[in-house]
């Protein structure tokens, strides 16, 4: 059958239209919602104490713990109790206990429940104990440095991401509320200083959903309001946090990431354990001396005794993909970056956590540590090395789409002068 130029015309024209309608739909779809890792940390994701720096900690880390400087454990440690078979084989070596530099006990015990123990630097002066494992001798197990650079990338392009549309942040009196509404992901975004506000902290999202808190500023302490609880919910009632109860049985806990991209100082307040994992890659990690962090943290460097903890309950949330493998990020001019050597041995500088578990007046941190980098500023825009998504190849479409519609146009103008002119 032979169809008129002018339908021609008019079926190109419609069918343009119609698909410059649908097009962007499709492209636009929420690809973040489901393009999505369950392994976003790599082998730091497999520790619970995953520190650049020195880590001078006491009594215990119920997780793997891997240090990057020097391990001050002179209070008496243990690691690694809660760890399942299957989290003990996926760990570098089978290593729960891996130290870059020197290993500090005195004549306490530093005991590793599970797993073996790899320490670079000296022990000293009292032999690792270990209950299933074996003790080696040996630096560059881990890569310290190159897995601090993608944690300090990932962390600035997690910080780029927008506030999931629907959530709130309320702040009222001395309570903090945070509340969101999608079952797959929810992002929010908080100051430094509306936390140190909080004396108590309401978090509300769909059990089984991924949240994280993007905390903008360079130092958080959360010991300025007395921090006394986390309250958490996953559609239900609200229920503090502690390791024997947590919201939908420990669903919110355990998909719930604090992200601090600028940090250089975090201090945790010791009456309030803090649920949920911890990335500040950039910080020094005050832990206090009671009430644990229920997650993993990934920090520059750690201080923490008593009852400031770490519990075993690993990140499982689901993030972001990331895109091209980040690289180290660049450190700004007259702040260098200075980390431990592979060789890194003690020295007298490394001294023991204070009685009172709080730095002493000029020594803010535990000696030994390496000086933190200035927090250089994410140029990922809304993205960084996250996978992109949304429907930017649209507008190429949109104008060649336009292109042809004109066309289509001329072609009609032409078949109706022809018509009377016949």
């Amino acid at each position: 059958m032979r169809i008129s130029a002018t339908a021609a015309a008019a079926a190109l024209g419609g069918a343009l239209v119609l698909g410059l309608t649908a097009a962007p739909a499709a492209l636009a779809a929420p690809a973040d919602s489901a393009a999505c890792t369950t392994d976003a940390f790599g082998i730091a994701g497999k520790y619970g104490e995953f520190v650049l720096g020195d880590d001078v900690h006491s009594p215990d880390a119920e997780g793997a713990v891997a240090v990057g400087g020097n391990a001050d454990f002179r209070g008496g440690f243990s690691a690694a109790n809660e760890l399942s078979a299957a989290e003990v084989d996926a760990l570098p070596g089978r290593a729960s206990l891996v130290v870059r530099g020197d290993l500090l006990n005195d004549k306490s015990a530093t005991v590793v429940m599970k797993g073996n123990a790899v320490v670079g630097g000296k022990v000293r002066d009292r032999a690792v104990e270990l209950h299933s494992g074996t003790f080696t001798q040996k630096t560059g197990l881990i890569d310290f440095d190159g897995e601090f650079a993608k944690l300090r990338s990932y962390s600035s392009a997690l910080a780029g991401a927008s506030a999931t549309d629907g959530t709130k942040v309320t702040v009222s009196g001395s309570r903090l509320t945070l509340e969101g509404g999608d079952s797959n992901r929810n992002v929010f975004k908080v100051t430094a200083g509306q936390l140190e506000q909080a004396k108590e902290v309401f978090l509300k999202v769909p059990a089984g959903s991924t949240t994280i808190v993007n905390v903008s500023g360079t130092t958080y302490d959360m010991a300025k309001a007395g921090t006394t609880g986390f309250f958490l919910s996953g559609g239900q009632d609200f229920v503090l946090d502690d390791k024997l109860q947590s919201a939908s049985g420990g669903k919110v806990r355990a998909r719930l990431l604090w992200n601090f991209p600028e940090a250089t100082t975090v201090t945790k307040s010791s009456l309030a354990a803090w649920p949920g994992s911890v990335l500040a890659p950039r910080a020094h990690l005050e832990l206090g001396t009671g009430a644990p962090v229920n997650g993993s943290v990934w920090v520059a460097s750690l201080h923490g005794s008593g009852g400031a903890e770490t519990h075993h309950f690993p990140f499982s949330g689901c993030l972001p993909e990331t895109g091209t493998t980040p690289s180290a990020t660049p450190t700004p001019s007259g702040s260098p970056e200075t980390t431990p050597p592979v060789d890194a041995t003690p020295s007298a500088s490394v001294t023991p956590p204070p009685a009172s578990g709080t730095p002493t007046a000029g020594s803010s941190e535990p000696a030994g540590t390496p000086d933190t980098p200035a927090p250089s500023q994410s140029t990922s825009g809304a993205g960084g090395d996250l996978a992109s998504t949304g429907s930017s190849g649209t507008i190429p479409l949109v104008i060649g789409t336009a292109v042809v519609l004109a066309a289509g146009t001329g072609l009609v103008v032409v078949a109706r002068r022809r018509s009377k002119q016949a």
